[in-house]
This record gives structure tokens, sequence and C-alpha cells, in this order.
């Protein structure tokens, strides 16, 4: 029997603690906390104030629950998922793993957030070679930007690395192409989804991704310091970048602990950092991804396009550009300002009419999500359209 489909999302600003006055379209930067959220870290801290209420059971199960929530979130194995504390942690770690040779090539974007170019840089003295697929400045910006991707991928490539979205402008990558072109050449695809995962669909299944690494605190909505990653088979067998007892085989034994065991726990659960089990962050993020489940990124996707369409075809009017619909997404996206308007002049009206948003280069980041409303899109357009008038 196939379900009925669910009714589009309203705004659930009521579910945050969002002051009032406040219009906070900075997804992007840091997601607020939702109460169901709050709670669950103040019951975290209780369950920690008593020592003797945790058992060696709770180190492992709210894990295995973090872990269920977010492989059914982007279509994955449970057991392919692994807890990392950062962004960088889990790009390393697929780094780490590949055999590299001197002469390769790693196409990666211009701009990218650095948690996910650092350690590709670092391979260049070994004489690995960056390709940086700089975006187009002619129309259609993005579908441009998409074809030149594609170009950079070679027999010699061996890693591509990249966003679902640009962090900075949201512009959207076609990662259906772009998955098919790198399976061609054998590359690895290494998609860092902080700034996607939890408000734009992904599919394990249908993207194919060697690694899938996401920071946890913007759109997964959760604390900062735990994020996840999703390892492929090409790292079934990987070394993790340490040896932290809780990933070893037969660590739920804490009477067996110094019978020190070679073989790891079995999937992703080797890459594991340590002290995963958390019991302050961990009941924070399943909260945070039962949430994020029901209401569904694409239901999450849809509510920001219909909150914000009219705001920006209206500011198309006054000399604001946008990419294309079909190559930006709706939770996250860049207006590029015109030039009579002063970015200096524009922070201070920002600042002044209480509207939080992301000044980057030449253009605004507008990062909305279901905590917001239309006050908010009003607030923020208001301020754009005085600037430049």
């Amino acid at each position: 029997m196939i379900s009925a489909p669910k009714a589009p999302l309203t705004c659930q600003r009521e579910a945050f603690s969002l002051p009032p006055g406040l219009h906070y379209l900075n997804g992007a930067y840091m997601s607020p906390l939702s109460k169901a959220v709050e709670a669950a870290g103040h019951g975290g801290i209780m369950f920690k104030t008593v020592p003797t209420q945790i058992s060696p059971p709770d180190f492992f199960s709210g894990v295995d629950d973090a872990k269920r929530h977010f492989a059914q979130l982007v279509n994955a194995p449970a057991a392919r998922i692994a807890l990392i504390p950062a962004v960088s942690y889990g790009i390393a770690t697929v780094a780490a793993n590949l055999d590299l040779e001197s002469g390769q090539r790693i196409v990666l974007l211009h701009e990218q957030f650095p948690s996910n170019v650092y350690t590709w840089r670092r391979l260049q003295a070994d004489g690995i070679i960056i390709d940086t697929v700089q975006p187009p400045t002619r129309e259609a910006r993005g579908q441009h930007w998409n074809e030149a991707i594609l170009d950079a991928i070679r027999p010699d490539t061996a890693v591509v690395a990249l966003g679902h979205v640009h962090w900075a402008d949201g512009t959207k990558f076609d990662l259906d192409a772009i998955s098919q072109k790198t399976r061609e050449v054998g590359a690895a695809l290494v998609i860092d989804g902080t700034q996607s995962v939890g408000a734009l669909p992904f599919d394990v299944g249908r993207y194919q991704p060697d690694a899938l690494i996401c920071g946890g605190y913007k759109w997964l909505m959760g604390p900062y310091g735990l994020g996840y990653a999703y390892y492929g088979p090409r790292f079934a067998e990987g070394q993790p970048l340490e040896d932290n007892w809780i990933a070893r085989a037969g660590s739920e034994d804490f009477s067996g602990l110094v019978n020190y065991q070679d073989d790891y726990a079995p999937g992703a659960a080797r890459f594991d950092v340590g002290e995963k089990s958390n019991p302050i962050l961990i009941p924070m993020m399943i909260a945070a991804l039962g949430e994020l489940l029901e209401r569904d990124p694409a239901r999450i996707q849809d509510y920001c396009r219909r909150l914000t369409q009219h705001a920006l075809t209206q500011l198309a009017d006054y000399g604001y550009q946008l990419e294309d619909d079909s190559y930006r997404a709706h939770h996250l996206f860049g207006v590029r300002l015109p030039e009579r308007v002063n970015l200096d002049t524009l922070k201070q009206a920002l600042q002044a009419a209480n509207v939080a948003v992301s000044v980057r280069g030449d253009a605004v980041r507008v990062s909305p999500n279901i905590y917001n409303d239309e006050a908010d899109i009003d607030a923020l357009s208001r301020v754009l359209i005085q600037v430049a008038s």
C-alpha cells in the first residue's frame, strides 16, 4: 500500500527559542537548536551528572541509534556510517586511505570550504596535482560551471572532492553527471554534504559517493562537535586515523578490554572518533535527526522555495542577480549586489533591521529554514531595496 504524500510544511518557529524580532536567515553559518534538541541536551547533562547511571551498553546504544537515523536520511547502510568530530577529520580519513601516485589529479572547486581543501593540498608534496575548477563569469554561470567540472575529470583524475552545493552562494552541482563521469575514470568521489544534507535530498544509492562527510551543526540541526561520515566499499578495509579502544572488536565487554584485539568492530565503526559515546551530544543529535526525518528534506526544500520565490523575483527588478533555478538551492543562495550598492552601508542596514545573513564577497548569502516566515524575508527585502534605491 502506497502511503499518502505528506502535506507541505508550514513555519515551525514555535519549535525554536529564537528571540522575537530576530530575522535569522543564516542557517548556513549555524542552525539554531530546536526546543526538543535543547531538552535532549539538558537531559544528557543530568545523565552525566551521576556516573552510576551510565552502564556499558549506554556507550553503544545511542551511537547505534544516531547512525541509523543518519543512514535513513541519506539512504545508506547504517553499518557504513561513522561518527566524526569535524569534516576535516572525515576528509583526512579518506585521504589517508587512498593510494595516490605522483602525477594523479584531484578535482576541487574555486573557493571550496577549507576543510575539504587543506588535506588535499598537503598531497602536492607527493607530486599530486590539484585541479581547481573556476566558475565562469558569463550568463548561465551554474550550467557552465557544471560543464567545466565534467571537463576537468580526466583519465588521470584520482579524486573528485566537492559539495552538493557551494557553501558561499548555493550553486547546485549535478551529482548524477559528476558521479557517472567520476566512475568512468575510476576516481574516488568525495562529497562534503555539510551545506546540503538535511535540507536538500541526498541519496547515497543514487549518487554512489565513495565518501559523504557531514558536519552536524548546520542543516542537520544538531550540536557543534559531532558529525557523520558514510564510507563506501572502497574503504571497507581502511585504516582509521586513531586507535581508540571502542573501535575494536569486542569492546562491549568492559571486563575484557585488556585482552587487546587487532580486529576492528564491524563496518565503518573502525573510523569512529574516540569518545564517540558523548552522553550530551548523542541525545541531541538523535533528537535533531528524528525531527529532520519527520519534516523530510524534500519538504524543507519546497518550503524554502515557496517562502522566497516572490521576494527574489522582486529583487531582480532592483538589479540583484541570482543563479538560475535549476542550478540554485532554495535553502542556501547568493544574492549578488548591483554595483551601486555600498557594502558597508548594506551591512549597517542589515544590522539595524536585525537581519542575520552572511556577506560573502559581492553577494549576500541567504539561508532560510522552517523557523523562518514571510516577516523574515520581508525584512531582508526591505533592506536590499532600500540600499539599492
